[in-house]
């Protein structure tokens, strides 16, 4: 192989901070990264699935659902991740968008705070004890949907 780029990582395994469930719209991505150093978070396993949380909350498979469960189980197994963070954003093309809700951003916001419930209420049931967070993404900021 060509190395086409060098720099200096550092080797030591490291303890999760949280396994983060968001959505790979990109929209968001800078401001929550933002939020996440703001408030201590600096070592993240970052899980982005369309809909983010939608995965738990609402999947259109179960296997998305189990998929994504497994993948916080790895993040526990192998970093002692003891917190999740649940996102879901506003205009998210896997819920339909904006359109969806009628563009009422008030139903959407509540929309999305029920999913988040939902997605917590799951994840408490297949990971009992972890920790879970949520919050709800719009054009302005974030918004804390779960304590």
């Amino acid at each position: 192989m060509e190395k086409v780029f060098h720099f200096d990582a550092p080797r030591e395994k490291y303890q999760c901070d949280a396994a983060i469930v968001w959505c790979f719209d990109n929209r968001f991505d800078l401001g929550f990264r933002k939020y996440l150093k703001r408030t201590g978070i600096v070592y993240t396993d970052p899980i982005k699935v369309a809909g983010g949380a939608k995965c738990l909350a609402s999947p259109e498979h179960e296997g998305d659902r189990e998929f994504v469960l497994d993948q916080i189980r790895q993040s526990i197994a192998l970093h002692r991740t003891k917190r999740v963070i649940l996102i879901v954003h506003s205009d998210c093309g896997a819920y339909g968008g904006l359109e969806a809700f009628k563009n009422d951003a008030a139903a959407e916001a509540e929309h999305h705070r029920q999913e988040l419930e939902r997605a917590a209420r799951i994840l408490h049931a297949a990971i009992p004890g972890i920790a879970v967070e949520g919050y709800f993404v719009d054009f302005e900021g974030i918004s804390k949907a779960l304590p």
